[in-house]
Parts: C-alpha cells; sequence; structure tokens
C-alpha cells in the first residue's frame, strides 16, 4: 500500500492507495493552531491502523536547486531540506514534520519526497532569469522555482484527454485558485512560465498573500517593521484578507451581501482585485503562447467556485477561441503515480 502525505500549515490531507492506485482509505483535517499541528498529524496517521504501508509519499513544496527530482528520504537529505524551510514558511516547515513523525510511526518504511518545484525545472532561461547582479543571483541561487506544480501537471494533462489531444500538442493555461493561487502558462507539454516565483509570494493577489507589488513597499516595511514582522505581513496578513479582514473567499462573498455598506464595498473590491490579477496574467501568458487551446480552473476557488470562475471569463475576448475547464486537482494520486515511477 502507499500512503501519501499532503502536509500544509492549516491543512493535512492523506489518502492510501493500492498498487493500482485505488484509494482505500482517505481523510483530512483543518489545522487551525500551528502549535498543535504533530499532534493533529499523529490523530490523523492514527486511523491508518491495521494497514500495512509499503512506502509513502510526501508532498513537498519547495527543492530549490537542490533537488530537482523525487528523492528517497534520508537522513541527510532532511536537513537540506529544512534549510529551505523560509523560502516557503507555509508549507515546508510542515512537509518536514510529516516525514519525521511518518519516521517514527513507520519506522523502515521508504518515504518519497515529491517536489511542487519539479514541473518547472526546466523553465526557459527568459522566464526564470530575475533582473538583477548575475553575481548575486549565482551567490544565492534566485531564479522563478514555481509551485503547485504538481496540481498543474496533473490537470493540464487531465484536461487534454478530456479533450482527446496529445498533451505534448496543445497550448494550455493552468489557474489553481485557493488558499494559495499560481497561473501556469504550458506549451507542447512543458512548463514555459507560472505566477509564483523564487518563493510562493510572487504572482496572483492571493488569500492572504500580497502577491506583486513595487518592491519599495517591501523595504519600508522593512525599516519600519523589521524582518519577521514584514515576513509575516507579506504571508500571512496581505492579498484579499489585507484587503477585506477575511482569509476565505465563501466569508468574502458573504460580506458581499452584508448589511454594512463599508463591509460591502471592501469585501466587492478584494473580489474585484484577486479576479482582476488573474485576468492580468491570463493575458499575459496567452501572449507569451501565441494563443491558448485550453483554460483550466482547479483549486477551492478555482474549479470549486463557478462564481469566480464566470468573473475571469467574462468579457474577455481573447477566450473565444479558447475552450474552458474546471477540473478538480487531486494532488495525492499525481504523486502517487510519481511514488510508483520512482520505484520502478
Amino acid at each position: 500500500m502507499i500512503l501519501v502525505l499532503n502536509c500544509g500549515s492549516q491543512s493535512i490531507k492523506w489518502k492510501v492507495f493500492d498498487q493500482k492506485l485505488k484509494v482505500v482509505k482517505e481523510g483530512k483535517c483543518a489545522v487551525s493552531n500551528q502549535e498543535k499541528f504533530q499532534e493533529s498529524l499523529q490523530e490523523e496517521l492514527k486511523k491508518i491502523d491495521g494497514i500495512k504501508i509499503d512506502i509513502i509519499g510526501h508532498r513537498v513544496v519547495h527543492g530549490k536547486d537542490l533537488f530537482k527530482e523525487p528523492i528517497k528520504i534520508t537522513d541527510e537529505n532532511i536537513k537540506q531540506l529544512e534549510t529551505l524551510n523560509n523560502l516557503a514558511p507555509l508549507h515546508n516547515p510542515f512537509n518536514v514534520l510529516g516525514i519525521k513523525t511518518c519516521q517514527k510511526i513507520f519506522p523502515n518504511i521508504p518515504q518519497i519526497a515529491i517536489f511542487d518545484t519539479e514541473f518547472f525545472k526546466d523553465l526557459p532561461e527568459i522566464a526564470y532569469t530575475y533582473a538583477l547582479p548575475a553575481e548575486i543571483v549565482k551567490e544565492f541561487g534566485f531564479r522563478k522555482y514555481g509551485f503547485h506544480g504538481i496540481s498543474h501537471e496533473y490537470v493540464a494533462k487531465k484536461a487534454a484527454k478530456i479533450v482527446k489531444k496529445p498533451f505534448n500538442k496543445l497550448k494550455i493555461i493552468t489557474c489553481h485558485l485557493g488558499g494559495g493561487s499560481s497561473i501556469t502558462a504550458i506549451k507542447n507539454g512543458k512548463a514555459i512560465d507560472t505566477s509564483m516565483g523564487f518563493t510562493p509570494m510572487q504572482g496572483l493577489v492571493m488569500m492572504t498573500r500580497a502577491g506583486d507589488m513595487d518592491f519599495g513597499i517591501v523595504l519600508e516595511l522593512v525599516r519600519e517593521f523589521g524582518l519577521d514582522k514584514t515576513n509575516e505581513i507579506l504571508n500571512k496578513e496581505s492579498g484579499v484578507k489585507g484587503i477585506c479582514g477575511e482569509s476565505e473567499m465563501l466569508e468574502v462573498l458573504k460580506k458581499i451581501k452584508s448589511a454594512d455598506p463599508e463591509q460591502r464595498r471592501r469585501a466587492k473590491l478584494a473580489l474585484d482585485i484577486f479576479v482582476y490579477s488573474i485576468k492580468k496574467y491570463i493575458g499575459s501568458y496567452f501572449a507569451i503562447l501565441g494563443g491558448c487551446d485550453l483554460l483550466v480552473f482547479t483549486g477551492s476557488i478555482g474549479s470549486g467556485n463557478k462564481i469566480t470562475r464566470e468573473m475571469v471569463c467574462k468579457n474577455s475576448d481573447i477566450l473565444k477561441k479558447t475552450k474552458v475547464l474546471a477540473i478538480e486537482t487531486d494532488e495525492e494520486l499525481a504523486i502517487a503515480e510519481k511514488v510508483i515511477k520512482v520505484i520502478k
């Protein structure tokens, strides 16, 4: 049996697959208190009692330039993974915690890390290069790494199957919209650009992240609040939450109907800005691709929210010849498929 564990700062998802990739058991839980994350994880893993686990696959968000392919977990590369925690603070620390917890609960069971950044390892140089001094870029490994790659690759391939056309002959734009959001341009089976960058903070306006912004603002925030507080502001207090106070899209939609006119205005503004940033990226990727055959929405807000999709596509003349699809992602299945490839 294959156990797939997908840990984030606010949620734990897991599925157990048989060798034919059929789900035997699954579960998920929300984690409201990060200090109780390990306790919640242990409780979830107790639900697997009685099932013989042969191998475990983990989603790991950031691999930087250290990990470009799936790896078998060792004590040495766990230490390497921990050096990347600051690059994806809402994900990597919890990914590593999941690995360490499984080492204790499932000793001697091989574990495989599957990276969100893998799908973007072959981005063209023109797309991944930051316009910074070359020696600084080299020293610090600054480049666009991209994230949500497991999801983008999965839904793009599934979309190609739905329209019954070869994946490697299509121009596809995939929109993964959830708590974190990103957009990817895919041409002939390869990612050629993506909205997230060196960290998951770049790109779209998200639920708690600011996305693209003037770096001068960041400098001013650091001067005023210091590095740690600025990091917290940009990662946890900005985006849609910063504008209207809500970090869940369903709550934003409720607030748009509020009796309080100022709450209504702020909620509508937050939604409009969120949609506006998505439209801008779709337009730019349309230009980069030279057209688009398929526009795919996934994630809790993408495939899970028709209102958002309709707002994004409304009055978009460039999409007249583009097929729009909503496909629910299955990162756990995609991870299990990659785990099997590693075994073979």
